[in-house]
């Protein structure tokens, strides 16, 4: 019999282990956890006894993830969705829960089972539909806040179950009397906790916070959420209704956002805790006996849920490209199917088959969603022929706006950065055209006479609509590296030297975008360091000229444009003249050109007052090359000096030389 550290020990070293794995291949961890439980478990390996005292303290992650929905739980946010959330989302519950009550009954199985079984299939996984979304910047797209609509519903949905399945054991002559009984009691708890809960809770949070204390606010935390769980339990609900209520209430405070931070660490690993006694549920030879019920069970998941979410959504007028996306996002099991299914076999109301059935048929529908997810949009274009037509719509539009452009900066992203950049470029007469994925914002951005369409930047056919092939730089305003690398792929592929800035959060990805072709990379960390020091050092006395210095300093040696850039231009404040400042221009080795196949000591632009601060040549970017660089067709050199200067220097290395002049 193993003792408690060393179940801890195997515990800790297989999660760390498998959940690596499923996060290099792309997969949520919480799969990594469920496949520990499977190993570990009674039914495989063996190692960790299953045991009451390891359900009982992974219920508590069902407790904290059932707490972070209820802070999730905004009244006016569902007032904003109510038409997806409680229209759509109320619908595909429904249907779904009466479709597979019909097979459950048509099988043979008990109604309270078909209910329960309904449930559980009708739930989605918020946390892998979340991330998926986010990953692919989708979050405020059409089918985007439909899934997140429904999956709200969906969460909702799970209270009631919670007190129903229980319930459902007591057997018919009893179930009239336990539902009427926990409908009394639920009542009961909603109008003392929703009532009474504000006027009490709020000036206890506030006389806690005035503590200015951590530990004796989270202390404070615990005790009100599992105090509101300890109550629902002894009303003879469960856990899990008393945490979500403890988590509506304080949705409505002051300390949301404290709270969320506060309390993940225990919601993680609890709820890491609770996957893993999940699948050691999971008796492997007893599923490899019924595998296949359970193909079956994920083939129909699938299939029928999809087709009832993709009808649905075209009921609510969703075009069928959103509809479909839609329905192969929701198609899959979630982790409250799982917690709905266990509850059901701990009561029960689920023979130990139909459970082991359903659990691995979840758990490889939570492993196949990502896949199909991914695969979504090759769906949509092979199904939807009206999907065509908005493409073509869009890149009409984009295209429209850009007809006439030239010389004009793309701008990708037209959130507070991209606003704040397109304000900068207008105010300087720069043309330009901004991209953005969310309808909302550029509805409301070109209904007040700004340049911006809707499109995604990191599709070939939108930056060409865009006049890629015409503009002068580009620009990634969000911070998300794997679709600047997109970006810059595409780039390079179809226009190899042109400029384009990206921003980024912090140091870590800057080596990756450089070496994509990124002119220069723009960490918001740096930036905002700069900015503090700036301000700390002007308040500690320290001259505004000096200081100045030092910043510019600073990012000479951070940023390869700006290296050198203010030689020769004083420190001292006043307007200098446009012409008298240093520029940089870059310039593309053409075929022909004289330059190509020179050194760069060759071409002797010394004399025009002008050098040579860097070359890019495919994707790499050489930064103060030296004299002995042979310049070859297709490199670009970015030069530096006065405007006068810069134009000989091009025609120089463009048309070469006759005589003493230059052809002009």
């Amino acid at each position: 019999m193993r003792d408690a550290l060393e179940i801890a020990l195997l515990l800790l070293a297989t999660a760390v282990v498998v959940v690596v794995v499923c996060r290099l291949l792309r997969l949520p961890a919480l799969v990594g956890y469920l496949i520990v439980g499977i190993l570990i478990g009674p039914h495989a390996l063996a190692w960790v006894p299953e045991t009451e005292d390891t359900h009982y303290l992974a219920e508590f992650g069902v407790v904290f993830l059932m707490f972070s929905i209820g802070l999730e739980f905004s009244l006016p946010k569902l007032v904003a969705m109510r038409r997806v959330v409680f229209g759509l989302g109320a619908a595909q519950v429904g249907a779904v829960v009466l479709l597979v009550l019909g097979l459950a009954l048509a099988l043979g199985l008990q109604w309270s089972a078909g209910l329960a079984l309904g449930g559980a299939l009708a739930m989605s996984s918020t946390a892998i539909l979340g991330k998926m979304l986010a990953d692919r910047l989708e979050l405020n797209s059409q089918h985007g806040r439909q899934i997140i609509g429904v999956a709200l519903f969906q969460d909702l949905a799970v209270v009631p179950f919670l007190v129903l399945i229980p319930a459902f054991a007591a057997g018919p002559e009893g179930l009239a009397r336990s539902l009427g009984l926990a409908g009394v009691k639920a009542a009961v708890v909603l109008a003392l906790v929703l009532f009474l809960g504000q006027r009490v809770m709020r000036p206890w949070f506030h006389l806690v916070a005035r503590r200015k204390s951590p530990e004796l606010f989270m202390l404070n935390l615990l005790l009100f959420t599992l105090g509101l769980a300890w109550l629902t339990r002894k009303m003879e609900l469960s856990l899990a209704l008393g945490a979500f209520l403890a988590g509506m209430l304080i949705s409505e405070t002051e300390y949301r956002y404290q709270v969320e931070q506060d309390i993940r660490p225990f919601q993680d690993v609890l709820l890491g805790l609770f996957f893993v006694t999940i699948g050691m549920r999971l008796d492997p030879a007893l599923v490899g006996r019924y595998w296949v019920w359970v193909a079956a069970v994920v083939i129909a998941l699938h299939a029928l849920k999809t087709a009832i979410i993709v009808a649905l959504s075209r009921a609510f007028g969703s075009e069928s490209g959103t509809a479909i996306r839609t329905g192969l996002a929701l198609g899959g099991g979630g982790e409250f199917g799982l917690v709905l299914v266990s509850l059901a076999g701990h009561w029960n109301v689920l023979t130990s088959e139909t459970e082991q059935i359903v659990l691995a048929a979840l758990i490889l529908s939570m492993l196949v969603s990502p896949f199909v997810i991914e695969r979504s949009e090759h769906m949509v274009r092979r199904f939807s022929a009206a999907e065509w037509m908005n493409r073509a719509m869009t890149l009409h539009t984009i295209a429209a706006r850009t007809m006439s452009a030239e010389q004009h900066v793309i701008v990708c992203g037209y959130g507070r950065s991209g606003q704040n950049l397109a304000r900068l470029l207008e105010q300087e007469s720069v043309p330009l055209i901004a991209l953005d994925l969310d309808p909302q914002r550029v509805k409301e951005a070109a209904a007040a006479g700004e340049s911006v369409v809707f499109g995604d930047a990191a599709r070939r056919e939108v930056l060409l609509a865009a006049g890629l092939m015409r503009a002068k730089a580009l620009v990634v305003t969000y911070a998300d590296t794997a679709s600047a690398l997109k970006i810059l792929n595409l780039v390079h592929e179809l226009r190899a030297g042109m400029p384009v800035v990206v921003r980024t959060l912090d140091d870590s990805d800057i080596d990756r975008l450089k070496d994509a072709g990124a002119a220069e990379v723009v960490p918001e960390i740096m930036e905002g360091s700069l900015m503090l020091a700036s301000h700390a050092l002007m308040l500690v006395g320290v001259p505004f000229n000096r200081v100045l210095r030092r910043i510019r300093d600073t990012r000479e040696r951070r940023y390869g444009l700006f290296r050198g850039f203010f030689h020769g231009v004083t420190d001292e404040t006043g307007e200098v003249s446009d012409r008298s400042q240093l520029r940089l221009h870059s310039v593309t080795v053409s075929p022909g050109a004289w330059a190509a196949g020179r050194t760069l000591g060759e071409l002797d632009l010394h004399p025009l007052r002008v050098e040579v601060t860097a070359v890019r040549r495919r994707k790499e970017r050489q930064v103060q090359p030296t004299a002995d660089m042979r310049l070859d067709v297709g490199d670009v050199v970015v030069l530096r000096g006065l405007e006068d200067g810069l134009a000989l220097a091009e025609a120089r290395l463009l048309q070469g030389r006759s005589g003493s002049g230059y052809k002009v």
